[in-house]
């Protein structure tokens, strides 16, 4: 396989072999595999397949390098004239994974 798009976690991906991706986490330990079946597009020797909606008997393997957080990001809502502020903090989890 030369390319594909997967879904997973509410988005999509264009992926290749070798490439490394950090996407929503998932289920699984550090250095184990994960398949996605969920994919909408193959291309493989020059020949390209477009799912409607998923290509059929196609499955796009890949390795958990890291289940990691985010840096932190700071959400700050404020109302003028009504003395209404809140401060919060928001680490998202990820998953890095290279595609094989």
């Amino acid at each position: 396989m030369e390319l594909a798009i997967i879904k997973t976690g509410g988005k999509q991906y264009i992926v290749a072999p070798g490439q490394k991706l950090k996407i929503e986490k998932i289920d699984g330990q550090e250095g184990g595999q994960v398949i996605f079946d969920e994919v909408l597009l193959a291309v493989e020797k020059g020949k390209t397949q477009i799912g409607q909606p998923k290509v059929a008997g196609v499955k796009v393997s890949a390795k958990i390098l890291k289940q990691d957080r985010a840096d932190k990001i700071t959400v700050f809502k404020y109302k003028s004239k009504k003395r209404h502020k809140v401060k919060r903090g928001h680490r998202q989890p990820y998953t890095l994974v290279e595609i094989e």
